[in-house]
């Protein structure tokens, strides 16, 4: 295996190919074909999961959401720091990738009869997503030098946002019509979608996999993957990264603020096809209207949030990250005070072209910036905090909508409070040195 230099624009494309790879599953499972077929085969009626019994429909994907990310924000600190104690990042890497590939591929068998083991799919799904992310961002500042780090990560949310759309628009046209293709009826062509979300993400992983650096690259003593004190090692080494962050005080408000505008972004960005499906919120003039609404606001969204990661990079080389994040977040906070009035499609497409242009915007820079700001010797143990605060944010997020829309039957006020979270994330990043 050949090993490449730091800034090569081989390895710097190598690693942004991992988002074309995995952006397919957020796109097309997450946000436009699941939520639609989830809606169709419940029917909008409750829903019973194993001993629960009865729950609404879009409460119950919230919680599950909420559930998940409890269990991520367990376990990827942990692994994070084994990684870094035995440089078996991209060992830990694959194995979540394959196993949220795997789990797509499995939801071929999700229907109302097999709703149980569809959702415990779903949920592994999810876990080998996000799971997967932790490794793959805390390669940045160990393959590109600080001056690259805002482009390639720019580089890399634009190439997944585009590639899901080329497999999404492709899923559609299966989904429509199912006929050209000697497939049986839709509900058959949106399984056959899941499976190929899953073969797209295991297959084009293998270009990243071949150039992304594995443990010889790190300079770490030989250890037993499997060996008791290779566990403890690991929570030792994130004792010692929570101490350092202890000390370092533009990293400690940076991880705050990005706590806090997680929590509303990232619930939009996973949950904004739900509330877009919902035929009381929005009027739509049917369901098929619905449907092809849904369809064409997000591909909206998938091509503006790449214009909006390059745009971030750019504007921030002339006003500095901090100063850049500090307005997305105000654009941010603008866009959810519209959400709240929106009830028209017109309205609905004017909302989704603002949160593709946040969305690119906000997820690349807030990564950069990051990786700036970090002990690259430990980078995944950093980015594990990272990813904890992104993954408790989103349990606040997603519990937030799930209990209005439990209790209020909308989650119009959950938008409205999400408006309001973005004046705290603006003051701690105003406490950041800029750079």
């Amino acid at each position: 295996m050949i090993f490449y230099k730091k800034g090569d624009k081989k390895l710097l494309n190598a690693w942004a190919f991992y988002d074309w790879a995995n952006s397919v599953y957020p796109l097309v499972i997450s946000t436009a074909i699941f939520p639609i077929y989830f809606k169709s085969i419940t029917k909008g009626e409750p829903v019973d999961f194993l001993w629960f019994n009865a729950v609404e429909n879009d409460a119950f994907i919230g919680y599950v959401s909420s559930f998940t990310f409890i269990i991520l924000a367990i376990i990827s600190p942990i692994l994070s720091g084994i990684a870094d104690h035995t440089g078996y990042k991209k060992l830990f890497m694959k194995f979540f990738c394959y196993l949220g590939s795997i789990s797509c591929i499995l939801l071929y068998t999700f229907d109302l009869d097999n709703f149980d083991l569809g959702m415990i799919y779903y949920f592994f799904a999810v876990v080998g997503f996000w799971g997967s992310l932790v490794f793959y961002n805390s390669y940045l500042p160990d393959i590109a030098n600080v001056d690259e780090q805002d482009i390639t990560s720019a580089k890399g949310y634009s190439l997944g946002y585009l590639g899901s759309i080329i497999l999404l628009i492709f899923c559609l046209f299966l989904t429509q019509f199912p006929e050209y293709f000697n497939i049986s009826d839709k509900t058959h062509a949106v399984k056959i979608s899941f499976v190929l979300v899953g073969i797209w993400w295991l297959a084009f992983s293998q270009y990243s996999f071949y150039y992304l650096p594995g443990k010889n690259f790190y300079n770490v003593k030989k250890t037993n993957l499997y060996s008791t004190t290779t566990l403890f090692s690991g929570f030792n080494q994130l004792i010692n990264v929570l101490n350092q962050l202890k000390t370092n005080k533009n990293l400690k408000i940076f991880l705050l603020s990005f706590f806090i505008f997680t929590i509303p972004t990232q619930t939009i960005i996973l949950l904004a096809s739900y509330f877009g499906a919902d035929l009381n919120e929005i009027s739509w003039d049917s369901e098929e209207t619905m449907q092809t609404g849904l369809i064409i606001a997000i591909i909206v969204i998938q091509i503006l949030a790449a214009v909006g990661a390059y745009l971030g990079a750019k504007i921030s080389n002339r006003f500095g990250n901090i100063n850049t994040l500090i307005g997305i977040n105000i654009l941010w906070g603008i866009i959810c005070l519209f959400g709240f009035f929106v009830t028209t499609p017109i309205e609905f497409y004017y909302a989704a072209g603002f949160i593709g242009l946040g969305m690119g915007g906000i997820q690349s820079l807030s990564r950069s910036t990051f990786s700036k700001l970090i002990d690259v010797k430990y980078s995944t143990s950093y980015f594990s905090f990272y990813d904890v605060s992104q993954k408790l944010s989103i349990v606040i997020g997603t519990a937030i909508y799930a209990t209005m829309d439990l209790y209020t039957g909308s989650i119009r006020l959950a938008i409205l409070l999400f408006s309001l979270l973005f004046i705290p994330s603006i003051y701690f990043l105003s406490k950041v040195s800029n750079d």
